[in-house]
């Protein structure tokens, strides 16, 4: 008999408890903020997909079963047989815009009137956001005089978002971070020392 270790005959043991465990691949059954939209198979980690999708029925396991249910659903979707659905950005800009007030500056003249293409640039001036003139609805009446206002954002065509207006005398467009690095980076003319 060989006694040595070295000349022993192991059982090799696969640790499966410490090695990395695989995604849970899952389909979502309605939509869920940062990871998809209903219908979508999306790949997540094992306990977010147990405790927070599974458990509370906003995900089902991909079977080929469920796959084939929801390729059926997003085929009818296709053909126009059932509503779209909104764009997990376009859900994103939705919550943004509801939290926003947009503010108009006007300079002193005496005749002036709001149009959806100012609206829509400052839009983008002020808030980020890219809203085309065709997807706002201003109110009837003409805006020409300073006071608080409100517009109507659709968003994808699908979801409208009412957007109060506030219309001031002047009112800077917010800089951007690059305008504020610049002006961090430009030194104050009273604190300079001169060097003899």
């Amino acid at each position: 008999r060989i006694k040595h270790p070295r000349y022993r005959v192991y059982r090799l043991v696969e640790d499966l408890k410490h090695s990395p465990k695989e995604p849970l691949e899952l389909i979502l059954t309605e939509p869920v903020e940062d990871v998809g939209n209903r219908g979508e198979t999306v790949s997540v980690h094992r306990s977010f997909g147990r405790n927070h999708l599974l458990f509370k029925n906003r995900a089902v396991y991909a079977s080929p079963e469920n796959k084939k249910l929801f390729e059926e659903e997003n085929r009818l979707r296709q053909e126009g047989k059932l509503p779209k659905l909104q764009s997990h950005s376009g859900m994103k800009t939705i919550r943004f815009l509801r939290n926003c007030t947009l503010e108009i500056g006007v300079n002193e003249c005496d005749r002036w009137e709001l149009t959806k293409e100012i609206v829509s640039r400052h839009f983008f001036r002020n808030l980020g956001v890219v809203v085309p003139p065709h997807a706002l609805t201003l109110p009837e009446e003409p805006i020409t005089k300073l006071g608080s206002y409100w517009c109507e954002v659709t968003v994808n065509g699908l979801d409208t978002v009412r957007v109060p207006l506030s219309m001031q005398q002047f009112a800077e467009p917010k800089p951007s971070s690059y305008r504020l690095w610049l002006a961090q980076k430009e030194p104050d003319p009273d604190s300079a020392v001169e060097s003899p």
